[in-house]
């Protein structure tokens, strides 16, 4: 078997990948602390086409160069806005009519395998911290969680894994 060269996998360029048409799902990220994490997002999003990042709290934001290293450009493709608060963010999102789905081990939460998207319905996904996961006050106020069946001994995962893992069945849902 022979490995394809990039110019044969049919690229869009950042121009055409902008006008072309997305998933309606807006990734939260709620107070991600590390900037090569939140580069695996983009470029995870661009990869799978989701239309939105929110950045909230101390996450950082492009154009900064520990981003730049792991999203290696997506950054420029995949739509995103900066929110102090995700509490704010998911208000706003709220608001816009989307459905707010914390990724996050909570009492009823779905397993990712048994959790099924509605078609035509705009969701967003909210991502937590590294060590603290998604933030209390966020969990009080969704409209639902989908954790990540595990079987180890951590029951936990990087949140840019995490993210791969439920942008994957998200697009293999949809798409």
């Amino acid at each position: 078997m022979r490995k394809l060269l990039n110019d044969e996998l049919g690229r869009p360029t950042v121009e055409e990948y902008i006008k072309s048409e997305k998933l309606p799902i807006t990734l939260v990220l709620d107070n991600v602390r590390s900037a090569q994490n939140v580069g695996s997002f983009f470029r995870t999003a661009d990869a799978f086409g989701f239309e939105h990042i929110a950045l909230a709290g101390i996450t950082s934001t492009p154009p900064n160069r520990e981003i730049h290293k792991t999203a290696l450009g997506s950054e420029l493709s995949v739509a995103w806005s900066y929110h102090p608060t995700t509490l704010e963010c998911i208000a706003q999102l709220r608001q816009s009519g989307y459905r707010i789905i914390a990724i996050e081990q909570i009492e009823g939460a779905t397993m990712l395998n048994d959790f099924r998207m509605e078609r035509g319905t705009k969701y967003a996904l909210v991502f937590g911290n590294e060590v603290e996961g998604v933030d209390q006050a966020v969990a009080d106020i969704v409209d639902g969680a989908i954790e990540i069946p595990q079987v180890g001994t951590k029951h936990s995962l990087n949140v840019s894994v995490s993210a791969g893992v439920v942008m994957w069945e998200i697009f293999r849902q949809l798409k």
